[in-house]
């Protein structure tokens, strides 16, 4: 059966983080599922906090008549009205329910926003390295992806921002804590950052959304993880409950308008038809119900601190270089060897699953997915020790 050529290419091109995962389906035959180490696929395995159990208990034994129906196609009222009085907590805005359209998940919500923002042709800037769906995101919705290059410390490069930006650019994306690099955008980049883009929207007479990409904003080891809103008026969070409540199956999350956005109520508007046209209708509605009363709740985040201090500090002990990163579950060290497929061939002889940076733009480097049990983590280190000897680390 035929299928598109566009989508025939995309699958040639798409996810290295599912192929290494397929891969690994051989070895956990051949070896046994509890001696292969696999960190390729970021799903964590840290169960749902106790106090989401209970909510779901509650509904089940409580339930309302007509909860699963339709709603809004911008989700309940009460649950819109409690997503946004926890971004007004954390934010100098006046947020409110009338800012937020919930949505199946980040991956739904980035896709609302470009379908509402992009006329065929439009540009979006994403900085290397990145997600690896943003891409295909952008291309579903009649975009052009412009890469730009990060600093070497995963930093945004401001410079190089700046002359990528011309009269046909839209929107940038940005993801802090960042996937996948661990890497926390500090407040006065996102400051500097708008002011270079009130400068180019100047410049071309246009306006530039920074759509901020926010699903670990919760899991942060002491660095503090600021408010889009409150350096950047065009901006818009993009955001799911996968990671700080542990829910990737249930797919639950939100976009958010900045109330200081340029027309932002035709925004609202353009924002919850693309939810009903692109299919998803309305998030589904015993998520929204659940995660109503859990805004202010989360994973516990010591759990994930403490993996990424097992790792790091083995790895860079070994001869590894990478960025500690101040937040979300993901390690980016440099590839030791020049071709970091070889490194990747060559760390699957000891049964180590990784995925290679360029799936993320960034060749010469691999990523680690540290969301899983600290047994594998554990069991995983002597044979680190011996994949650093092979290659001439140690």
């Amino acid at each position: 059966m035929p299928i598109a050529n566009k989508i025939k290419n995309h699958i040639e091109r798409s996810s290295w983080i599912r192929k290494m995962f397929e891969e690994g389906n051989s070895l956990r035959q051949q070896f046994g599922e509890e001696n292969v180490f696999d960190f390729t696929l970021g799903n964590p395995t840290m169960e749902p906090p106790a106090e989401l159990q209970q909510e779901l208990r509650n509904i089940a034994e409580n339930p309302t008549p007509g909860m699963h129906r339709y709603m809004n196609n911008a989700g309940y009222e009460e649950t819109r009205a409690a997503v946004a009085a926890a971004i007004a907590g954390n934010c100098n805005q006046p947020v409110s329910a009338d800012h937020i359209v919930m949505t199946c998940g980040a991956g739904a919500a980035l896709n609302v926003v470009l379908k509402t923002l992009l006329n065929p042709g439009d540009e979006v800037i994403i900085l290397t390295p990145y997600f690896v769906e943003y891409k295909f995101y952008i291309d579903s919705q009649n975009g052009i992806p412009v890469e730009v290059i990060t600093k070497e410390d995963f930093q945004p490069d401001l410079e190089a921002i700046g002359s990528a930006i011309n009269a046909r650019t839209r929107a940038i994306i940005i993801n802090s804590p960042n996937n996948p690099t661990g890497v926390i955008y500090p407040e006065s980049t996102l400051n500097a950052l708008a002011e270079l883009l009130h400068r180019k929207e100047q410049e071309f007479a246009t306006t530039i959304l920074a759509i901020s990409d926010e699903p670990y904003a919760r899991i942060s080891f002491g660095e503090e993880v600021p408010c889009i809103f409150d350096s950047i008026p065009n901006s818009i969070i993009v955001t799911s409950h996968s990671k700080d409540l542990a829910l990737p199956g249930e797919r639950i999350g939100y976009l958010a308008a900045n109330p200081a956005m340029r027309d932002v109520g035709l925004f609202m508007q353009g924002a919850i038809f693309c939810n009903r046209v692109l299919g998803f209708v309305n998030a589904p509605a015993l998520m929204q119900r659940l995660v109503t009363n859990l805004q202010s709740v989360s994973v516990d985040v010591a759990q994930y601190q403490r993996k990424r201090d097992l790792l790091y500090n083995k790895l860079t002990e070994l001869g590894f270089e990478m960025v500690k990163p101040g937040g979300g579950f993901y390690l980016f060290p440099k590839s030791p060897l020049a071709d970091e497929m070889e490194f990747i061939r060559i760390a699957q002889k000891y049964r180590i699953l990784l995925v290679p940076g360029s799936g993320f733009g960034a060749p010469g480097f691999f990523r680690i997915a540290y969301c899983v049990e600290d047994a594998i983590i554990e069991r995983s280190l002597p044979l680190w020790e011996k994949l650093a000897l092979e290659i001439g680390l140690s």
